[in-house]
């Protein structure tokens, strides 16, 4: 973090908007994900506490906020169904020992160092993905914008509890639509009058206590006393009506004491598997908001880092009655949005949490959900970024299938899962890609240089100067048996001389390098001289390393020099033509000279 006397003038005020915003939507997010998990709400809370503070103090972003999540939840009560346990106090336990196991898989990882791998999720997944997010964010809050109590169970998917949900009979409030769409003009103003007049970034906070203290004023929160005489008045009888609007309730008050989670071993081996599988989301969800929000800040990340920030957060926080957390999605959006400036933005979050629940438990009844679905929609409109969709879609095939697979998974299936199923495809979309050689033929043009040779170009009846680009695995060896086959034709039509030129071939494994030898010596016995120029380090150490010069003359092996690119392929012709003598053909400019 930024030293002291640097931070506390330029950044606190900040930051400090930025983590009072994010407790808003962090205290009623804590209280339902915990309910998901199938454990009392405040061990929620106390995860926004304990698990954002440790997780902002080791992290590598300025902007990601850690605690319970959605998606984790949903596994944290898989896991808890695996155990079987029948009293509230068996399953609090079972989760504080879960998330130790989890805390001490990342730590294991981050040591490991396999946080660097994360490097290779391709920037098309992780659009995609954000994406589908923001479209999941809308249709979670669809039944707090309309005022509808929600259907159905955490095992049932979004899609099919939505459906449930408007389906079920109730009719629409009108007061729900009022509260969400009033909140969301006014961020939309404030946010403008904030960039014209360069204001602090408080719209998002502001227009939750403003929509607030309208309700409480109003007293929407509280049922009309003859509702019916006024739904049967209503225009849209049967659709909407007046009816009170949801807030979120009043929360316990303390804060958690310091306790080692109890090991059941029986609980380790049930619980081992989902420990992974959370381990595992919870790192690429954290590393994958990460990413995207660095991308628009230009902010270095370290990967490692920020592994071993997930481990210790999850660690921690099992010895103070949390669940386990990863990266929010929603909350890191609105971090960014409402203009954090450094990781203070969490610890000030995740202090705001915790004067909440000591302070001020009894306020949040004036808290309306339809206030905080409309900062929710807000901020899910801005983690679609449509320009960057459309560029995607535009750059190739490959990013258009990927960007459009992982948004629809996260959409129809599973945000977890998404993230995974994007990174898998993107790798056997990739392989195929990698494996292709390019070769182009070469010849000796009438200045001296070497030129890509043309339709209208004479071939040369006794030599072929091949030039070879890709990487050289085991994938692309049925490429490089297709090209010397092709070679092999060319030789029973008269090729004395076969030039490969691999300085633009990568990383050659024992497949290739094996090809590279049955071909070679294929050609010795039908009296063709094969040379290799352009060699690189790498593909000279694979020549040695597999005893090549053992049969192999050196002389037929032009090394790469770095201070005089391209003199290798120059002096391998030169040689070839050395070989050849004055048998060469009509048009070839070493005859002219």
């Amino acid at each position: 973090m930024a030293s002291v006397s640097t931070y506390l003038w330029s950044n606190a005020s900040k930051d400090c908007v930025a983590g009072l915003t994010v407790a808003a939507i962090a205290v009623p997010q804590a209280m339902a994900y915990a309910l998901i998990a199938g454990v009392d709400p405040v061990y929620g809370l106390y995860s926004a506490v304990v698990v954002t503070a440790i997780a902002s103090v080791f992290g590598s972003s300025s902007h990601l906020i850690n605690g319970p999540t959605n998606a984790i939840s949903l596994v944290v009560f898989s896991a808890l169904a695996l155990i079987e346990v029948k009293l509230p106090a068996e399953a609090a336990e079972a989760v504080f020992l879960l998330a130790a196991m989890v805390g001490l898989i990342q730590i294991a990882i981050a040591v490991l160092k396999l946080g660097d791998l994360t490097r290779y999720i391709s920037e098309s997944v992780i659009l995609g993905f954000m994406t589908g997010a923001g479209f999941l964010i809308i249709l979670t809050q669809a039944n707090n914008l309309l005022g509808l109590p929600e259907q159905g169970t955490g095992h049932q998917h979004i899609l099919v509890r939505l459906w449930l949900t408007i389906t079920s009979g109730q009719s629409v409030s009108l007061r729900s639509v009022i509260v969400c769409l009033t909140t969301m003009l006014l961020i939309r103003g404030l946010r403008k009058m904030t960039r014209k007049y360069q204001l602090p970034r408080l719209d998002m906070l502001f227009a939750l206590v403003v929509v607030s203290a309208m309700v409480a004023a109003f007293g929407w929160s509280h049922p009309v006393a003859d509702d019916k005489t006024i739904a049967d008045a209503a225009p849209l009888h049967g659709v909407v009506k007046l009816s009170a609007v949801a807030v979120v309730g009043q929360m316990p008050v303390g804060l958690p004491v310091p306790a080692v989670p109890k090991v059941h071993w029986i609980w380790v081996q049930k619980m081992g598997t989902s420990a992974l599988a959370i381990a595992c989301l919870g790192l690429l969800e954290a590393l994958a908001i990460s990413k995207t929000i660095a991308q628009q800040t230009r902010e270095p990340l370290d990967y490692n880092r920020q592994c071993l920030a997930e481990g210790l957060a999850n660690l921690g926080g099992s010895f103070f009655q949390c669940l386990p957390g990863s990266g929010s999605l929603t909350r890191s959006a609105i971090n960014f949005q409402a203009g954090a400036v450094t990781r203070w933005s969490g610890v000030f979050a995740a202090a705001a949490v915790a004067l909440v629940i000591v302070l001020f438990g009894s306020w949040t009844q004036f808290i309306p959900k339809p206030a905080l679905a409309g900062i929710l929609l807000v901020t899910a409109g801005g983690l679609v970024d449509w320009q960057r969709v459309s560029y995607a879609m535009r750059a190739s095939p490959y990013d258009a299938i990927l960007v459009l697979t992982t948004a629809l998974v996260a959409i129809f299936w599973s945000v977890e899962l998404s993230v995974l199923i994007g990174v898998a495809l993107s790798i056997v979309m990739f392989v195929p890609r990698a494996a292709r050689i390019n070769v182009n033929e070469l010849i000796l043009g009438a200045d001296g240089y070497l030129h890509d040779r043309q339709s209208d170009n004479p071939c040369c009846k006794h030599m072929a100067i091949l030039d070879l680009e890709g990487e050289l695995f085991f994938g692309a060896a049925p490429e490089l048996d297709r090209y010397f086959t092709e070679l092999k034709q060319r030789v029973s039509a008269g090729i004395r001389i076969i030039i490969l030129r691999v300085k633009r071939t990568r990383n050659p494994d024992m497949v290739c390098m094996e090809r590279f030898q049955i071909f070679i010596k294929d050609m010795e016995q039908k009296g063709v001289v094969v040379l290799l120029c352009g060699v690189r380090k790498d593909f000279n150490s694979a020549l040695a390393d597999l005893r090549f010069y053992d049969w192999l003359p050196p002389e037929r092996v032009f090394r790469e020099n770095a201070g005089h690119p391209g003199t290798a392929t120059l002096a391998a012709v030169h040689y070839a033509y050395g070989l050849l003598g004055d048998d060469v053909c009509d048009h070839c400019p070493h005859r002219k000279k």
